[in-house]
C-alpha cells in the first residue's frame, strides 16, 4: 500500500530537501520529521515514500528510524506524553510522575524497550514514553502532552483531564 503524502506536505519536503543540496541523505532526518509529525509515527509505507524521494534505498531510512527513540515506529495515543527524565527532572519526581501517569490512564510499560519506548493504554487514548531533557531543569518534573508544555507537573489528575 502505498502511503498518500498531502500536496503540502510534499511541498514542505520538498523545500526541507533544498537545504541539503550536497547530498539527499543529509535530509534523511528533516523528511522523517515532517512525516512522523503529520502521521504521528513512521510506518513502513513512510520509510519506502521517503527513501524514494530521496533517491536512497529503504535500508539507509530504516537505518536512521531505528537509530533515533525519538522516532517512532507505531502509533501513539491520541494524546501523546513524554516524561523528561534527565537528572534535574529525575530529582523533582520524573520516575513518580511516570508511574503515576501510567497507573491513572491504565498504561503497561513492562514491553518498553529502547528500539519501542512508547507505551499505550488499552484504549489508546494516551500514550507515554521517556524524553531526554525538555529545556525546562529548574520547573521539574516537566512533561508534553502532544506539543502542550506542563512544568512543576504533581496533580496528574488535573493533568490528565485537561485531555478528555
Amino acid at each position: 500500500m502505498a502511503l498518500e503524502v498531502p500536496p503540502e506536505l510534499e511541498k514542505e519536503i520538498d523545500e526541507r530537501i533544498t537545504h541539503y543540496p550536497v547530498s539527499k541523505r543529509s535530509a534523511v532526518l528533516t523528511v522523517l520529521h515532517a512525516l512522523q509529525h503529520h502521521f504521528r509515527f513512521i510506518s513502513e509505507e513512510s520509510i519506502e515514500w521517503a527513501a524514494a524521494k530521496l533517491e536512497l534505498e529503504p535500508i539507509k531510512v530504516l537505518e536512521v528510524v531505528s537509530f533515533y527513540p525519538g522516532i517512532r515506529q507505531k502509533a501513539p495515543g491520541k494524546y501523546h506524553i513524554r516524561v523528561c527524565r534527565t537528572l534535574s527532572c529525575a530529582m523533582a519526581g520524573s520516575y513518580e510522575l511516570m508511574d503515576s501517569i501510567c497507573e491513572k490512564a491504565g498504561i503497561g510499560r513492562s514491553g518498553v524497550t529502547h528500539h519501542d519506548p512508547v507505551a499505550l493504554s488499552e484504549d489508546g487514548k494516551f500514550s507515554v514514553e521517556f524524553a531526554e531533557c525538555l529545556a525546562s531543569c529548574g520547573t521539574g518534573p516537566v512533561c508534553m502532552v502532544e506539543d502542550d508544555f506542563h512544568e512543576a507537573v504533581t496533580d496528574v489528575d488535573a493533568l490528565l483531564s485537561q485531555y478528555k
